[in-house]
């Protein structure tokens, strides 16, 4: 079916892990008849969460895109991970979504997860409202976090429903625009009279949304003033405004396991949230160029979401502009390569159902494109445009990846490249110094459910283990030693003799000179003593790790017309190294980063203590929004390799950071001693 771009509604649904979200979403989908029972999470048997790690784990891991139709409107429902370790997921569907829905659970006061959705809502400048979710539980209380929502973000969260209770439980909603109360009854919403008692509860609930309504334009604050009422139009007309203005955020609620609630929110969703039309034109990367919303214009899609499987790729895709139809030939300016829409598709979380031609404002997905990625946009040839892509946090949680059974290596690279292709949030570097594979992701959860994708769609069982840190060895002092290689075997033997003093350099790299008088050692020799200097300088006499800033200069030698040779140079070199390195005050240099944490100022005592116990310097504060601190401070890079876990214990998940090497430092004498016992106990195990 086709829909008029003012007909569809994208909305993304956020908020704390365990609050309710893809419980929501199965209601809506099944009070809409697009499911014919009402799956749990529990159970497994949800639409939204189809992938066997979401199954076994019992949350939500990736983003899932769903739809209903209500009152002659589309309202795509884009589900996402409310585990902050899966924040890729949001960026994901904030991108395409044109506005969200926070969903707080009616028990246990306003959570992280409320304020991360609101934070990121707020700062892409996108409509949302709330919802209370399972307010018919015990110690659930909708009023509650109302007044906790309103202290926190102010007069403009205005309430649209008022649960009624009796008894303890929830026989039905009262909805404050149509002024009428609702119970459910057979999937459909009943009308029912307002009880007496709960007149009062009634008047201060539609004063608030009266008073809210009011602020949205003169001709209405004036009618507010004179002491009419507001018809039902005139708060929708004034609702809708506020909401689109960001001056005014609606709060909802219901419990999804009975539906009480749900037909409310999509009234809500059709009446106050904004269609693909009501929003800014979007503009080019450059900023150059406008693609406006308008069935009329070029085709343009951007692609949000991958899913690859052993059948290929997925792609999900948002029409910007124009619309997307079957057998279209669209351009993907990043690669200049075209792209051949075969089959396109409409989705109801994995189940797929094939369309002519998706509307512009709508959401599809087309399989087995060649050259696409998550980011990409597709185009009309006539116009070229890309648009702006999605900003994904670094990864800030590494560790090292194995596998158990020895050669399986290349199995693990294949089956993270092929992960690579739907999560962009995690990498993957082969570290040639430390012979680790290191994989870096958003937190321990995240680099789990890795592992387990590598086992159930790859066949290969892996391990993590912590990640080896880049030490450096130099020497703090100058010292002249002699190497000496003579080897006499039958016929001719080996013979090289070299003088070099080794000292402090100047440049991270060997510097090599040669102050050789009268041809002791001929010139052809020099480029061999080199070549050993620098084999050797990978590994440190100390702990093993690669020598820097060492100088060193050949000033003397012997050699023999017969028996030297390149070879045998190279081996004297090797055999002065490993003499003079150790009488030449060798030191360990550690890495040091810079790390920035954002912090809100409640919590920078705890911060700054763990940072002293890090080893850390801190170099200063910096205000940023409003009631947060960055905290700018140099640490080792040793001791942040569980920060991004630490520092989502001591800050409830409210605390983000980013850390980038600077520089070598040399260590501690007694941390240097640690490292060497690490070492040598890395070796024995090895032997």
């Amino acid at each position: 079916m086709s829909y008029a771009i003012e007909n569809i509604r994208n909305i993304c649904l956020m908020g704390h892990g365990g609050t309710g979200k893809t419980s929501l979403a199965e209601s809506m989908l099944y009070l809409k008849g697009a499911t014919d029972r009402l799956g749990k999470v529990l159970d497994g048997n949800t639409v939204g969460d189809y992938d066997p790690e979401e199954i076994k784990r019992k949350i939500s891991i990736s983003l899932s895109a769903m739809y209903v139709e209500h009152e002659k409107h589309k309202i795509n429902i884009l589900d996402t991970p409310g585990y902050f370790d899966f924040s890729g997921e949001v960026a994901e569907a904030l991108r395409v979504a044109d506005s969200g829905i926070i969903v707080c659970a009616a028990k246990g006061g306003l959570s992280v997860g409320t304020e991360k959705a609101w934070s990121a809502l707020d700062e892409q400048k996108k409509p949302r409202m709330f919802y209370i979710s399972k307010i018919d539980e015990e110690n659930g209380d909708f009023e509650s976090i109302f007044n906790e929502l309103r202290a926190k973000y102010g007069s403009s969260v205005c309430p649209c429903v008022v649960p009624i209770k009796e008894a303890g439980s929830v026989a039905g909603i009262y909805d404050v625009i149509s002024k009428k109360a609702f119970a459910l009854e057979k999937g459909k919403a009943v009308e029912i009279p307002i009880p007496a008692s709960f007149a009062d509860k009634v008047k201060s609930y539609t004063d608030a949304v009266n008073e809210s309504v009011a602020e949205t334009s003169e001709e209405l604050m004036d009618k507010f003033f004179s002491g009419e009422e507001f018809t039902t139009e005139e708060l929708i007309q004034g609702m809708r405004q506020g909401v689109r203005d960001l001056t005014l955020f609606p709060v909802l609620g219901g419990c999804a396991a009975t539906g009480i609630g749900t037909l409310s929110l999509l009234d809500t969703i059709v009446r106050l949230m904004p269609s693909p039309k009501d929003v800014k034109a979007e503009l080019s990367d450059d900023g150059k160029t406008e693609v406006k919303a308008a069935a009329g214009e070029p085709a343009c899609a951007f692609v949000f979401k991958t899913l690859s499987d052993q059948y290929g790729k997925f792609s999900f895709f948002k029409v910007v502009s124009g619309k997307v139809s079957a057998d279209m030939t669209l351009v993907n300016p990043r690669t200049g390569t075209s792209e051949k829409i075969g089959h396109i598709y409409v989705m109801q979380g994995k189940k797929s159902v094939e369309v002519k031609e998706i509307d512009c404002g709508d959401i599809g997905a087309v399989s087995k494109l060649s050259d696409t990625k998550t980011c990409d946009t597709l185009c009309d040839p006539k116009r070229p445009v890309l648009l702006r892509g999605i900003e994904f946090a670094k990864p800030c949680y590494s560790m090292a990846i194995s596998p158990k059974v020895k050669g399986q290596e290349d199995k693990i690279a294949a089956g993270l490249t092929r992960l690579g292709e739907e999560d962009l949030t995690f990498s993957v570097v082969n570290n040639a110094e430390t012979h680790q594979m290191v994989l870096s992701g958003s937190g321990d959860i995240h680099l789990d459910v890795l592992c387990s994708k590598l086992k159930t769609k790859f066949g290969v069982d892996v391990e993590l283990s912590p990640a080896r840190v880049p030490y450096r060895e130099k020497i703090r002092k100058k010292v002249k030693v002699q190497g000496r290689h003579k080897k006499q075997s039958g016929g001719h033997g080996q013979f090289g003799d070299v003088w070099i003093e080794f000292e402090p350099g100047d440049t991270e790299d060997l510097t090599f000179e040669e102050k050789i008088f009268g041809g002791s050692v001929p010139k052809n020799f020099h480029p061999a003593v080199e070549k050993g200097l620098r084999e050797c300088i990978t590994e440190g006499v100390l702990a093993g790790y690669p020598v820097v800033f060492l100088k060193a200069t050949l000033v003397d030698g012997s050699y023999h017309e017969v028996d030297s040779s390149e070879m045998a140079f190279k081996l004297a070199a090797t055999l002065a190294y490993k003499a003079g390195l150790p009488q030449a005050n060798p030191v360990i240099l550690e890495p040091i980063g810079t790390l920035n944490v954002t912090i809100p100022d409640s919590y920078m005592g705890d911060i700054i203590g763990d940072l002293n116990k890090r080893r850390g310097r801190v170099m200063g504060m910096t205000p940023s929004a409003a009631g947060t601190q960055i905290v700018e401070a140099e640490v080792p890079m040793a001791e942040m390799s569980s920060y991004a876990i630490d520092l989502r214990s001591m800050t409830q998940g409210r605390g983000s950071f980013t850390f980038d090497f600077v520089r070598y430092e040399e260590a501690p004498g007694n941390v240097q001693v640690k490292i060497i016992e690490e070492a040598k106990a890395l070796n024995a195990a090895k032997e």
